[in-house]
């Protein structure tokens, strides 16, 4: 049994092994600086040489005016030590594991070789040579462990990429010591109902820089199904593409303080009402209309452009009885009618909202159940908003 959970953690440790490029890093953190100065930052989920999250603050440690920066490695990592011998590292004990977990601090970059400039130069002598900045951790680096814990409890702000099959748990401890952070996560973490309920009450958003394509490096033994055109190989590294990231954080932006213009105005025949909740159906976040003053359910990726001061998030459409927003009816014996098969159990039409229709659809899949005249035609989850001040159109 042992020698099994150790194989999954490996296989864990793998698969959740993503490390982010500079440019996408760059192009986030730009917005946040002034936020920065005089704060303890720490990346607890980073190889401090590997991690390009290390090399960013190590490199703009005084142009964003940091006090201190903490990194820590996890011993489990598959590409730890790839970049740079561990055993070339000042400070390292000769007799160190090749895989040990170690972390680096530090107060100041110096210009190693005074060029007028802190580059990556800067920071791999100061992790070579200066030997006060670099210690070995008793443990394996789990940021869960005690003395993790102790780092965190140190730090203002966490800056990193975590493991995606612990995220949950990951951004639950952030939470708890009440930190300020700025993190990556797919964007399906927003169906999490521990995150979800973060960002309904306004503890946690969206920052800059959500979908697109990202490539992240990973080892070169990782298991991926999908498309060969997500996976390439430059300089013998191995890279993979995802465009469903996005960036958590609890750090101000300026867009969650952007109002959406509206330009639309309500009509029953253009907005109907879901069937199984007290909401009309919006299938665009653009589409929102300016004069109702009603419960809407919008696309998740209304989030990327939320403003709590023009919008109220109510629940959402998972068909559980959670937050303010909970299914009207539940449907009995519900039969789902796909137009390429035969009839099938549709309990799946409970799962979220559902419009009414007279005719079934002459494309896709509809649902019939006890009780109900017509047809059900599922919509995708949809997130349950209130216009604070519906009105005029905004220009």
């Amino acid at each position: 049994m042992a020698g099994k959970e150790s194989l999954v953690r490996a296989n864990r440790a793998k698969n959740d092994e993503f490390y982010t490029q500079m440019p996408d890093i760059e192009e986030e953190l730009r917005h946040y600086r002034d936020q920065f100065r005089g704060k303890v930052v720490l990346c607890n989920c980073d190889d401090p040489y590997e991690s390009n999250f290390f090399k960013f603050f190590a490199m703009n440690f005084k142009h964003f005016g940091l006090k201190k920066l903490i990194t820590t490695s996890y011993a489990g990592s598959p590409i730890t030590g790839e970049q740079l011998s561990i055993f070339d590292i000042g400070g390292m004990p000769k007799d160190a594991p090749a895989k040990s977990a170690y972390k680096v601090e530090i107060t100041e970059v110096p210009d190693a070789n005074n060029d007028g400039a802190i580059d990556l130069f800067d920071v791999e002598a100061l992790l070579k040579y200066e030997r006060n900045v670099l210690t070995l951790l008793s443990g394996g680096g789990d940021f869960r462990s005690a003395e993790c814990i102790a780092l965190l409890d140190e730090a203002d702000i966490v800056v990193t990429n975590p493991p995606f099959s612990l995220f949950r748990e990951y951004i639950a401890g952030l939470v708890e010591r009440r930190k300020q952070m700025l993190i990556l996560g797919n964007q399906n973490a927003i169906t999490y109902s521990e995150v979800f309920k973060l960002i309904k009450d306004n503890r946690l958003w969206l920052g800059y820089d959500n979908g697109g394509e990202k490539w992240f490096r990973v080892p070169d033994e990782y298991d991926h199904t999908t498309t060969a055109s997500r996976i390439k190989v430059e300089d013998g590294v191995r890279y993979l593409s995802m465009g469903n990231i996005a960036w958590f954080t609890n750090l101000d932006t300026t867009k969650r303080h952007d109002t959406i213009t509206l330009y639309k105005r309500y009509s029953p025949e253009e907005y109907p009402h879901y069937d199984n909740y007290d909401a009309i159906e919006v299938p665009r976040y653009t589409d929102i209309p300016y004069d109702f003053d009603g419960a809407m359910g919008v696309p998740i990726t209304f989030l990327d452009k939320y403003n709590p001061d023009q919008f109220e998030i109510l629940g959402w459409t998972r068909g559980r009885d959670e937050f303010e927003v909970r299914p009207t009816k539940r449907y009995v014996n519900a039969r789902q009618l796909r137009a390429d098969g035969p009839e099938s159990n549709g309990g799946k039409v409970n799962t979220g909202p559902t419009l009414l229709v007279a005719e079934r659809p002459a494309n896709g899949t509809a649902y019939v159940a006890d009780g109900v005249d017509g047809y059900l035609v599922q919509t995708y989850m949809r997130i349950i908003v209130r216009n604070r001040t519906p009105g005029k159109a905004r220009a």
